[in-house]
């Protein structure tokens, strides 16, 4: 198993996938605020049911 941080990884698109998967959480966020819906996340294992407040950001805590 490769050790080394996945923004080092040879592949672009490997490098890349974070700050993709970041502007899909965001997306997620700001459609789920807009439409009144909460969002299902996993947090070390533990299945959470967020509703995100007007001022929220979708950034991990």
């Amino acid at each position: 198993m490769n050790k080394l941080p996945i923004d080092q990884a040879r592949d672009r698109d490997l490098r890349l996938s974070q700050v993709a998967l970041q502007r899909a959480a965001q997306r997620a966020h700001d459609v789920a605020r807009a439409t009144g819906t909460m969002v299902v996340v996993s947090r070390d294992g533990v299945i959470e049911h967020l509703k995100p407040e007007a001022g929220e950001d979708a950034s991990p805590k």
